[in-house]
């Protein structure tokens, strides 16, 4: 199966609808960073990030 962003929260998941968000998830997405530390991590700031993980840098 093709691993989907959430169109919301842009968390990487296999499922239909987001586990963190419940937001809906999309096929049709472009790179991707891992989180790995979110208390010393400027990108998790800045993206608004607050949990580990490995999230979309775009969703469309």
């Amino acid at each position: 199966m093709k691993e989907r962003a959430c169109k919301e929260c842009k968390r990487l998941t296999d499922l239909e609808v987001c586990p963190v968000c419940k937001g809906q998830t999309s096929p049709d997405w472009i790179g991707y960073i891992r989180i790995v530390n979110t208390e010393e991590s400027e990108v998790a700031r800045r993206l608004g990030i607050q949990t580990r993980g490995r999230y979309a840098l775009k969703v469309r």
